[in-house]
């Protein structure tokens, strides 16, 4: 019986099957990457507000600690938002005619809340409780990053549910003492491992890694 195919069909066939692979494995390496990105994450993308409001001014250079401006975080799973009077304490004394503070006196007249975009976004089935990272030592800068140099506010991290696993798998990498919870720039000890270890105990922090804990 005369052969069908040439010789070289046989090359051409494994070329095409190995070509395929490597296609098929760059699209997935791709879509990942891309899962992954600032642009998919909304990591390190600043958010327009109605008032450029900067943290590097108020907590970098006027020493302003972050239970002033978001009061229930140590208490409730929402950290709060600074009420419009919270904002003029000062601010009816200190750059009280500024243009750019306007919606903030706007809203203290007319007592309607200034509407801040929301820059740290979860998705409506991930549970998160602020109260218990910060009394079980996890510090604000784990999360948001360093705010005091922030001049407009941006998401530092990507917040997927990879990120928050490597905290709640060893939980002893990242805690800290529950006084530097809300200090900006601690520097972990050289003996972090051992210290965190005590304080896992101390502060009595399991490693949940259930889906129940967050997705409820």
């Amino acid at each position: 019986m005369a052969q069908l195919f040439h010789r070289s069909s046989n090359a051409l066939a494994r070329a095409s099957i190995f070509g395929a692979v490597v296609i098929l494995g760059g699209l997935g390496w791709l879509l990942f990457a891309a899962y992954r990105s600032d642009y998919v994450t909304g990591a390190h993308v600043v958010r327009e507000q109605p008032v450029p409001f900067s943290h590097k001014h108020h907590v970098g250079g006027e020493g302003i600690d972050c239970r002033y401006c978001h009061t229930s975080v140590e208490e409730s799973a929402f950290a709060g938002m600074p009420a419009t009077e919270t904002c003029m304490t000062c601010h009816s004394q200190i750059w009280s005619e500024a243009p750019a503070l306007e919606p903030v006196r706007a809203s203290f007249r007319s007592g309607k809340p200034v509407e801040w975009t929301r820059v740290h976004y979860l998705a409506d089935f991930v549970y998160f409780n602020h109260s218990i990272h910060v009394n079980k030592g996890i510090g604000c800068e784990t999360c948001h990053g360093r705010v005091d140099q922030m001049p407009l506010t941006w998401q530092e991290n990507s917040l997927l549910m990879q990120w928050c696993l490597d905290c709640h798998r060893q939980p002893e990498l990242y805690v800290r003492p529950r006084e530097a919870v809300f200090q900006m720039g601690w520097k972990p000890p050289a003996d972090q491992l051992a210290v965190g270890r005590r304080l896992v105990k101390e502060y009595k922090i399991r490693s949940l890694t259930d889906c129940y804990t967050c997705h409820r």
